[in-house]
């Protein structure tokens, strides 16, 4: 991951100073890339006389699918090798089992213990009903803001490791848009503290406005 690195310049006294790391992803010739332009609120604001329960339901299973399908693109350069720790900017993210033990884990690892755990609770009837009249658990919202914490990190460990791929692929515009929506819906139902994004806050900050470019789509005269 030599690309991600910035350089250190040599101080005066022959000390290096830290290596800053370069944020690639943030570089405006791929910020500006996306699949669509439009203000991305209007996606997940609640519709009228859809249950929000429902609704987010349906938005977490989507997003498990397309932020699964997204990681797929590149799981082959993800590997216990390349990836020895699940990062993202300076977090390294550990796993907590169900008992509360914390384990230190490669990121495909712990990518696929959330893939895991996520598949087995939207497809889990007790907890995301699919059957009319079925209602929801006391504990669904705080499943779907735990199941989305782990997406957030899987999103997020893809721009800070595997974005030179992504773009190697020309998939970053289908990334920058499955961002943008996923932070755009979390944010709209506080589905996740701040703090927890707050170390892709510089990326959410671009993407989540509104493309220029939306301005100019269709030009009246």
């Amino acid at each position: 991951m030599d690309w991600l690195m910035g350089k250190s310049k040599t101080k005066p006294n022959g000390k290096k100073p830290p290596t800053e790391e370069k944020k690639h992803y943030l570089e405006s010739e791929y910020t500006k890339v996306r699949v669509v332009d439009f203000d991305l609120k209007e996606l997940v604001v609640l519709p009228r006389e859809i249950d929000l329960n429902e609704w987010l339901a349906s938005s977490t299973t989507t997003f498990f699918n397309l932020i699964n399908l997204q990681y797929s693109t590149i799981s082959e350069f993800c590997t216990g090798e390349t990836c020895q720790a699940m990062t993202a900017c300076n977090t390294i993210y550990y796993w907590y089992d169900e008992k509360g033990k914390k384990t230190k884990c490669t990121a495909p690892q712990y990518v696929d213990f959330v893939m895991s755990l996520v598949q087995k609770l939207v497809t889990d009837e007790d907890i995301f009903p699919t059957k009319y009249g079925k209602e929801f658990p006391n504990s669904f919202e705080s499943l779907v803001k735990k199941i989305c914490r782990y997406l957030f990190h899987v999103l997020a460990h893809i721009y800070w490791a595997h974005f030179k791929e992504t773009v190697a692929l020309d998939l970053q515009g289908h990334l920058n848009t499955l961002y943008a929506h996923f932070i755009v819906f979390i944010r709209e139902f506080n589905l996740v503290d701040p703090k927890e994004t707050s170390i892709m806050d510089d990326l959410s900050e671009i993407l989540c406005t509104p493309s220029p470019t939306a301005q100019n789509h269709v030009t009246e005269r």
